[in-house]
């Protein structure tokens, strides 16, 4: 089978998992089948949910022999339609695969199966007294297996790296259903390639990650947040600068955002509220963290506002005393993506650019996408201190949705175009997944595409992982 599927095989992939473990019911796969924007609408007779390593395993055996394309899938967070099925493909949902099969605080690491969501992964890391720092606004629903396939960035990414980065060693089940255990807790490995970052941001078309070994991390022992009203973007990446430089390591956080995402926030975030009494035109939110005490926290915390008021970086700023003012704090900042949706249809853009350039790339974006389209609503937020800004562009209000959201390539060209002269990615942390395959090949180099083709073929060779996702083979 190499699209649809026929009932006596589909009777045989069902037996492997028993059919309690099984959705067959169109209402029932239906959430499986459209990813959180409504880009992509998929097709799928049913979704697998295994518990095991080997009955993934025995499915992939399957899949190999039959020609049936399998799509492994997490909490269905992606933004890219890297976890979405077509043509009759079935679901590998790994929702059962929950299980934390081991935490070793002395060797600060936690073994965990691909299905747990990272919330509860970051709550096991918290019961051990140490911290797991990947943090997302979705944190809630996605699982480690998907960060993982999607080397996911969030928040923290400025002290603690991408979910690569956290990542010691990986269990893998192949497309040919042998299992390859990488189950390793070594910080330092150079015995030949690396296969772990084979699959890691791979987007589920080279295996199925099971499970993984993790590194945790000492939790802070205070954390100052601080939310600052600056006038432009420049001004804020001078205090990005200076608060690099005055806080060194401590510096865990540094995010940017426009006065527009803050309205937006306000307007439909339940909850939310303006901590100023005046509005400022950008804010920037960053968190100072100490492994020493409150009050070393506190003193880089204040030493950083003494030079940033010297030299006239901040018009207004509010810093948490508690853990609730601190969560209301990063309410306005993960709430934004949300609280465009009431605002009609959203453009996005996930890049980055060098450090240096995002005041000059948001300069001349702005600039060239309200040109094109009068009245667009630009909420051009994110990392900045990892360069990765989410370029989000907003309909003009009172236009029609349907329409604005068809001119969605024709933004992207004029939005990745600046990005690429500026030597910068058109995907920092959301992925390549169906959204970006074509303009991925478009713009990379011919040995590269056709590199990234041998890994999958090798990987791959029955075309079953994925099909046409990232890379066409």
């Amino acid at each position: 089978m190499s699209k649809t599927a026929n009932t006596a095989l589909l009777a045989r992939f069902i037996a492997i998992v028993g059919e309690r473990n099984v959705l067959t019911d169109p209402a029932d796969i239906a959430p499986h089948l459209e990813e959180t924007r409504g880009l992509f609408h998929g097709d799928s007779p049913l979704v697998l949910k295994p518990g095991s390593a080997e009955e993934v395993s025995a499915i992939m055996k399957l899949a190999t022999e039959t020609g049936t394309v399998i799509v492994p899938q997490g909490g269905n967070t992606g933004h890219v339609g890297g976890q979405i099925p077509h043509d009759g493909a079935i679901v590998l949902s790994m929702a059962r695969m929950n299980r934390i099969r081991d935490v070793d605080p002395a060797g600060g690491t936690i073994t965990v199966e691909s299905g747990v969501i990272l919330q509860r992964l970051q709550e096991a890391a918290n019961e051990a007294g140490l911290m797991f720092p990947l943090s997302l606004a979705s944190e809630g629903t996605c699982q480690i297996g998907g960060n993982l396939s999607t080397n996911a960035g969030g928040t923290a990414v400025l002290a603690y790296g991408n979910t690569r980065q956290l990542c010691l060693g990986l269990e893998v089940v192949l497309p040919t259903g042998e299992i390859w255990n990488g189950l390793r807790r070594l910080k330092k490995d150079n015995t030949g390639y690396d296969l772990r970052d084979l699959f890691i941001g791979a987007e589920g078309t080279l295996g199925v990650i099971t499970a993984a070994v993790m590194k945790l991390s000492p939790r802070p022992k205070s954390i100052q947040t601080v939310l600052a009203g600056v006038v432009d973007p420049d001004a804020a990446l001078k205090l990005f600068r200076l608060a690099e430089n005055t806080c060194g390591p401590a510096l865990t956080g540094f995010e940017i955002m426009p006065r527009i995402s803050l309205e937006f926030v306000l307007r439909h975030i339940e909850g939310a509220r303006d901590p100023f009494d005046d509005a400022h035109p950008w804010y920037v939110l960053f968190e100072i963290s100490s492994g020493q005490s409150e009050e070393a926290a506190r003193g880089l915390m204040e030493s950083l506002f003494e030079a940033a008021n010297e030299n006239g970086l901040i018009r207004d700023a509010v810093a948490s005393e508690t853990e609730a003012q601190r969560q209301s704090l990063w309410l306005l900042r993960e709430s934004i993506s949300a609280s465009q949706k009431p605002e009609g249809g959203s453009i996005k853009h996930d890049v980055s650019v060098p450090v240096a350039k995002v005041p000059e790339f948001l300069e001349k974006a702005d600039k060239a996408v309200r040109e094109r389209i009068p009245g667009i609503r630009v909420v051009s937020f994110g990392h900045l201190g990892d360069g990765n800004i989410h370029y989000n562009l907003s309909q003009p209000v009172g236009a029609d949705k349907a329409q604005y959201i068809a001119r969605w390539r024709e933004m992207n060209e004029i939005v990745h175009g600046i990005v690429l002269e500026m030597g910068g990615s058109i995907s920092a942390e959301h992925g390549i997944g169906q959204l970006k395959r074509d303009e991925l090949a478009a713009i990379r180099q011919p040995i590269e595409i056709e590199l990234m083709r041998r890994i999958k073929m090798a990987f791959d060779p029955a075309g079953i992982m994925n099909l046409d996702k990232v890379v066409k083979v």
